[in-house]
């Protein structure tokens, strides 16, 4: 499993992470959002980068220009509600592409520990498509696996991205030990080193869902 962490490199990407994760700039919502959208548009840049292509000859009013387009299917599926952003940047480039949701939610036992259910999944065919899954925060990595097998019953994607914004080192390394298919790649913009006891990742940036959409109850 290739992990791309977009973070590496120096681009506009590391001004918009920094306003995200800022605990004054955040506050305001909309600018929030937005910014999740700008990381979104820029990591499906990335991963355009890396699909087949094939020659298409375009008349103009002049003549016959040759360009090379992607040929791959897209399907974008997010994790609701703070996917939701994030999937709005990918859907301005992929502007063509299918769309799958599914709705995972903690369910807690106490104050610290809880499972992850799946309630609701909406998706197209999925056989032979490259499947983008998009979630900005991968704390445990375990809605993740839950996500991604769930849509694995709507068919078998030829190739399958994850796409996230933050992700903490244990969900890497649980994303590596449990999705072990070698069809799945894993972009993120940044990696943080560890998670609290509430799992949530440190020092990633609170509750991306809140900060987007308002508190909930």
């Amino acid at each position: 499993m290739q992990i791309n962490n977009l973070s590496e490199e120096n681009s506009l990407l590391n001004q918009f992470l920094k306003e995200i994760r800022n605990v004054e700039i955040q506050q305001d919502s909309l600018r929030f959002r937005r910014n999740i959208e700008r990381i979104g548009e820029i990591m499906a840049y990335e991963i355009s980068k890396r699909m087949t292509y094939e020659t298409e000859n375009v008349k103009t009013q002049l003549g016959v220009a040759p360009i090379n387009l992607p040929t791959e299917q897209v399907v974008l599926g997010t994790i609701l509600r703070a996917g939701l952003p994030f999937h709005n940047g990918f859907l301005n480039y992929f502007d063509h592409a299918e769309n799958a949701f599914v709705s995972a939610y903690r369910k807690y036992k106490d104050a610290l520990k809880f499972d992850i259910f799946i309630e609701y999944i909406a998706s197209p065919s999925l056989d032979g498509k490259t499947l983008i899954v998009t979630d900005p925060m991968l704390a445990t990595g375990s809605s993740m696996e839950l996500a991604v097998g769930a849509l694995h019953t709507k068919g078998k994607p030829a190739h399958i991205h994850i796409a996230t914004i933050i992700a903490s080192q244990p969900a890497i390394d649980y994303i590596q030990s449990n999705l072990t298919a070698d069809n799945i790649t894993v972009w993120t913009a940044a990696i943080d080193p560890e998670l609290n006891s509430h799992s949530y990742i440190i020092p990633g940036l609170g509750d991306a869902g809140d900060l987007a959409f308002g508190q909930k109850l």
